[in-house]
């Protein structure tokens, strides 16, 4: 297992990433310093204390401004503190505080989104295996729109999928943000049958007037990119294209991966919480087993037709190996691939718009 960070490295991070990346890009330097300036150990229900800190006065302006009418003032404030409040709950709410900021993320996050253009859409999906929640966003205006499924990995969830849904919007695409397996609300953890969750969004979509159900595409980031990739095969039929970003499929679910790369030097804190909530698994070497279960070779997808799929990472990436992207290459349906350079996802000023053009040409 890689080295666990000290809170200085920490600290040092979280700096580093201040407008730039995860929970982070929001942030105000001002108030991370303020932060970071008490957190005198890496008690998790301090980070969550320090970060509930700075997220209330925001929030108090949103609803001052709210009831003063000014709409914009307030969509600004909830967001500031819903930004705060899920890195008050980042990487994994695993602890009472945590859940509490959680909780408090997506209250803000909600009110923000009534004055999203278009407005933010919570909708709880009946399904088989218990409510699933989603956030849409479609606009009224009685056309049929392509729709994009969209959703982050272990630490990112539904909510922080506002900007590459603002993006998407920009672009002429309808969004659908949901909690992959193992996160956020999302009812059942990972397993090699958990991709029910995705289908029955799918089935959900397939019902609404203002969705065309033969535009639809999945764009899975990070440890989602693996869903991604899951449900082009098994949904290669109802999906028009599907975005693997930085998912792994089979190389990432051996031991040896999992051992190497959890704790990853480009991961902030707490890498292996994260994981094993995933599986509700308590102990690390508890995760072997259920982890190696969703390698998609030895599930037998590889070679099965998919939808059109786009995969893209970072050649240098600690946490998914380069090697998941070009074993999707050589099995099954043609792929499309883009490789950048750097880390994680091939995080580069040119990596979302790459991606977005791509999605553009196949919802046309």
């Amino acid at each position: 297992m890689g080295r666990v960070k000290n809170l200085e490295e920490v600290k040092a991070m979280v700096l580093s990433r201040t407008g730039k990346r995860n929970t982070f890009r929001h942030a105000k330097m001002e108030d991370v310093q303020s932060v970071l300036a008490n957190l005198t150990s890496k008690d998790p229900e301090l980070w969550a204390k320090e970060w509930s800190r700075v997220a209330k006065p925001y929030e108090d302006k949103a609803a001052q401004a709210e009831k003063q009418g000014n709409f914009k003032e307030a969509r600004e404030n909830y967001v500031q503190a819903y930004c705060y409040y899920a890195t008050g709950r980042y990487p994994t709410p695993h602890t009472p505080g945590k859940m509490e900021c959680f909780r408090k993320s997506l209250e803000v996050y909600e009110k923000a989104g009534k004055y999203f253009e278009p407005v933010l859409e919570r909708v709880e999906i009946n399904s088989k295996v218990g409510k699933i929640p989603i956030y849409v966003r479609l606009p009224k205006d009685g056309k049929k729109h392509a729709m994009v499924i969209n959703f982050g990995g272990i630490d990112s969830f539904k909510a922080e999928s506002y900007e590459y849904d603002e993006g998407l919007q920009k672009n002429g695409m309808a969004t659908c943000a949901v909690d992959m397996p193992g996160v956020g609300e999302c009812p059942i953890k990972a397993s090699p049958t958990a991709d029910v969750i995705f289908s029955s969004v799918i089935d959900y979509l397939e019902t609404r007037a203002d969705v065309d159900p033969k535009k639809i595409a999945i764009m899975g980031r990070s440890f989602g990119g693996y869903w991604s990739a899951k449900m082009a095969y098994v949904e290669a039929k109802r999906l028009r294209a599907s975005i693997v970003w930085g998912g792994g499929v089979h190389y990432f679910f051996q031991e040896d991966w999992l051992r190497e790369s959890t704790n990853a030097e480009s991961y902030l804190m707490d890498h292996d919480i994260a994981r094993c909530r995933l599986f509700g698994v308590e102990k690390f070497d508890d995760l072997f087993k259920p982890w190696s279960a969703l390698s998609l070779k030895d599930q037998g997808w590889l070679d099965k037709p998919s939808c059109p799929m786009l995969i893209v990472n970072g050649k240098e990436d600690l946490q998914t190996p380069i090697a998941d992207l070009y074993i999707l290459l050589e099995y099954g349906s043609p792929k499309s691939a883009r490789v950048f350079p750097g880390g994680h996802m091939g995080q580069t000023p040119q990596t979302f718009p790459t991606i977005v053009n791509w999605l553009k040409n196949e919802l046309q």
